[in-house]
């Protein structure tokens, strides 16, 4: 009897002795283990349009902005018809009843048809626009759609000499515009005419950015680029973005 218990108590040792190292075997080394795959961060959006695009901006001023509003919206199936798509809306930095709207136009000449049309002149006097209207064919050339908030823009007009001796300083001056708050948005030309400037730029510092128009250091980049006479600035703020 004790000699079966003891076989019996050898048989369970050899028994767990086995199991133990075959679960040992199984086991993988640390050393060998997979290395987590590391996370690769997504790319940023390309903001920057180079490809030319047809704009079209008008400046004026408005008796009333809300009834302006109401009969620009009731007025957007002529502009449709024309080739003519809502693109931006902003009123005056200084006087809130100046509206300037920015359009993309599938074509200029059907836009222009549109702009000098009896129908727009006669929404325009229903809507209470008044004085002067200032309007732009444009080519833009270059444009960055990135979100940068609500800070004031500023659409700047302006002849040239040449167009690529003004775009090359232009580049140049990059900069020195970001260095007092100013950060570009759109650069075009006329629409028939590259020596007829258009640029809209962000201001993220209204009050560096105002001093530096009248600085010796705008009239020297200014000289440098071939622009002839001051450039004309309407300050805006965009109300809506479509």
């Amino acid at each position: 009897m004790k000699k079966l218990t003891f076989s019996s108590l050898l048989l369970c040792a050899f028994t767990f002795t086995l199991f133990t190292s075959c679960k040992e075997k199984k086991k993988e080394p640390e050393n060998n283990a997979v290395p987590a795959t590391e996370a690769v961060p997504p790319t940023a959006p390309n903001t920057i349009i180079t490809s030319p695009q047809n704009m079209v901006v008008i400046i004026h001023k408005v008796l009333n902005f809300s009834k302006w509003k109401q009969n620009y919206d009731a007025h957007d199936s002529s502009r449709l018809r024309s080739g003519l798509h809502n693109y931006v809306i902003g009123r005056g930095l200084n006087d809130s009843n100046m509206v300037i709207v920015a359009m993309h136009a599938d074509d200029m000449t059907r836009a222009k048809t549109f702009a000098n049309s009896t129908d727009l002149k006669k929404a325009m006097r229903k809507g209470g626009v008044t004085g002067n209207v200032s309007s732009y064919f444009l080519l833009a050339t270059w444009q960055d759609t990135a979100a940068i908030g609500s800070m004031p823009r500023s659409m700047s007009s302006f002849a040239i000499k040449d167009w690529t001796v003004w775009e090359k300083n232009f580049e140049e001056g990059k900069q020195e515009r970001i260095d007092n708050g100013i950060l570009t948005r759109i650069i075009g030309h006329d629409a028939d005419n590259d020596k007829k400037v258009a640029i809209v730029t962000a201001l993220s510092d209204t009050a560096r950015a105002f001093a530096y128009y009248k600085s010796d250091a705008m009239k020297k980049r200014r000289e440098a680029a071939g622009v002839i006479g001051e450039p004309h600035r309407f300050i805006f703020h965009i109300v809506q973005r479509y």
